[in-house]
């Protein structure tokens, strides 16, 4: 009986995907490398001073992450499709985003190749979406590339819970994308509530794209968004407390309104962003702290104009200039100068074969004038700790292999 009914099951296991059409895929990315970094500051013995920091760091050119894919055929050109997938420091081993243990993306949706796809759960914006992938913090200068403090969110820092969202399929080069979280507050839909769209267009050598976002009591909904506790608006949860725009935390709304634009010449390939960030309604107590007592609004203006060019299929060279003005506000008192950043980086990327690559990355950033928290603007490079000053550098060297 046993050797009879062992290939019996062994055919119908064979036989099973015929049927469903089912897969899910394991996949993951390792980033790991040295970093120096200048100006930053530092606390030893309860006293807080600039100094140099070189060590291990992971994720910079790619968050580490290892995650599940699937899709099941449903017919009719159907599928049901998710994605969970975990980000991790493989310098200490702990997680990401929070300690979240899915904490980049997790969600579940139906996928048509006529119609596009709707997906419910832990996603991105229209912002990285549609216009990010075309900023160079997103292609080839890693985290400490994008704009001070990721605040147009072109390099993925920021997802949203509760999202839906649908996704077009390519009409002719062209899709679009549009989402939905709702507050998920008792007795109030509106407050944490985040909708965007965008659009993208891609037809031979040009690409581009545009997005809105519009965020409901920013501090909670979207900036504290990582985060395994409820969080009230007690603090500030904006991006691990980034001076760029920290301040902001009591504002009512976040808005994004961005576009990008890539064409490519040969080996070379020109780019350039825009985003236009505003934090209105500053002030609202319910929203988050307002220390400095900011009312109205701050409004960024921030680009970026970027080069790439393929020396050889395995040999990529970037660079990139970014600047990033405003942010000033009226408060109890007056108001001051608007901060000011000037960012540059340069970077080579070296493919050692399809899935491993070796790169380098140098990134230095300037800033003026009176930044959020109400003092002189310090330089900010995202990801990393401000400087005490209006200057900071950062190099990285990374080993990056992908499964």
């Amino acid at each position: 009986m046993r050797k009879s009914s062992f290939p019996m099951l062994a055919a119908l296991c064979v036989a099973a995907p015929a049927y469903a059409q089912s897969s899910v895929t394991l996949y993951g990315i390792i980033d790991e490398g040295l970093m120096y970094v200048s100006n930053a500051r530092v606390t030893s013995n309860g006293a807080t001073h600039s100094g140099r920091i070189i060590g291990l760091s992971s994720g910079v050119l790619s968050g580490s992450r290892w995650g599940l894919r699937g899709a099941e055929d449903l017919g009719g050109k159907l599928q049901a499709i998710f994605v969970i997938e975990n980000g991790y420091d493989p310098s200490t081993g702990k997680l990401n985003q929070g300690g979240l243990m899915f904490g980049r993306q997790a969600y579940v949706g139906l996928s048509s190749q006529t119609f596009g796809s709707v997906t419910l759960g832990r996603q991105y914006d229209a912002s990285p979406d549609m216009v990010g992938y075309l900023a160079a913090g997103s292609q080839w200068a890693g985290y400490i590339g994008a704009h001070p403090g990721d605040l147009d969110n072109f390099n993925n820092s920021y997802r949203t819970n509760n999202d839906i969202k649908y996704t077009s399929p390519s009409w002719a080069g062209f899709r679009v994308e549009a989402t939905y979280a709702p507050g998920g507050v008792a007795g109030d839909y509106t407050r944490n509530q985040n909708f965007s769209a965008g659009a993208s267009y891609l037809n031979g050598p040009l690409t581009t794209g545009v997005a809105y976002v519009n965020v409901r009591n920013p501090n909670v909904g979207y900036f504290g968004a990582n985060s395994q506790t409820t969080l009230t608006a007690a603090t500030s949860n904006v991006s691990a407390g980034t001076p760029v725009y920290s301040g902001f935390a009591s504002a009512h709304t976040y808005q994004n309104i961005a576009a990008a634009i890539a064409y490519q010449f040969g080996a070379a390939t020109i780019g350039g962003t825009y985003a236009n960030v505003r934090f209105s309604g500053l002030g609202d107590a319910s929203s988050g702290p307002n220390t400095t007592g900011y009312r109205g609004n701050a409004v960024f203006n921030s680009a970026e104009v970027s080069l790439r060019y393929q020396i050889t299929p395995a040999l990529l060279v970037g660079a990139a200039y970014n600047y990033t003005h405003g942010g000033s506000a009226d408060f109890v008192g007056g108001s001051k100068e608007a901060a000011t950043y000037h960012q540059g980086a340069l970077g080579i990327d070296y493919f050692l074969s399809k899935r491993t690559d070796l790169y380098l990355i140098g990134v230095y950033q300037r800033a003026l004038g009176t930044d959020s928290t109400n003092h002189s603007a310090v330089a900010a490079i995202n990801g990393l700790s401000a400087s005490d000053n209006g200057r900071q550098a950062a190099l990285r060297l990374g080993l990056r292999s992908k499964f």
